[in-house]
């Protein structure tokens, strides 16, 4: 199978980023850029992809869309909100971990992520940094909201982490994460990098 075609039937079996799936319309604007955030912390556990993005359309069809609202609902209503996703064992060290982000978020950036983004001064290190501050986010959180944002964040560009390179080097594609991004339009490197990031999951 040429190159072309791997990435082409990626894009269209498994081309789904999870901000999608997550029902987040994923815009440089602050309210996205918050659930994209939340997702991202629900991700960095160990528990199955498909609860965390469960989890997080409960916490959006209860109304925990932005910051303010997140932090100012009560530690229970963002529990039961886990929990009607059967996001167990991690719900309550979960719910606290969200709402201490939002306030961090309110106090240090005004709710809108777009400053934090300006403090890291076009360095992607640094903005991977400074993501790491908020509660539960490490490493892998920030590889995720990483290859999610960079097709709004160009400074992000190519992000493909370990697990998106392993399995286009099992598919035959190239490991590097430049040549992964010369594959396809910068528009859609996301939804190769989550379609890298599915199959490795599948197995």
């Amino acid at each position: 199978m040429s190159t072309a075609t791997t990435v082409r039937r990626l894009l269209d079996e498994h081309g789904r980023t999870y901000a999608d799936e997550a029902g987040i319309r994923l815009r440089d604007t602050p309210m996205p850029l918050h659930q994209l955030l939340t997702l991202c912390v629900l991700l960095s556990v160990r528990i199955k992809a498909d609860i965390a993005v469960a989890a997080a359309r409960e916490l959006f069809a209860a109304g925990l869309r932005t910051p303010r609202a997140m932090a100012d609902a009560t530690w229970q209503e963002r529990v039961d909100a886990l929990g009607r996703a059967h996001y167990r064992r991690y719900d309550e060290s979960t719910s606290t971990a969200l709402g201490d982000g939002a306030r961090l978020s309110l106090d240090r950036y005004r709710g809108d992520l777009r400053r934090l983004r300006e403090e890291a001064g076009g360095d992607p290190e640094r903005l991977r940094e400074l993501l790491r501050e908020f509660p539960r986010i490490g490493p892998v959180g920030a590889d995720i909201f990483s290859r999610e944002a960079q097709g709004l964040w160009p400074e992000l560009r190519p992000a493909f982490d370990r697990r998106a390179q392993d399995a286009a080097e099992r598919l035959g594609l190239p490991r590097s994460p430049d040549a992964l991004a010369g594959l396809v339009r910068d528009q859609d490197l996301p939804r190769l990098a989550a379609a890298l990031v599915r199959v490795a999951l599948s197995g």
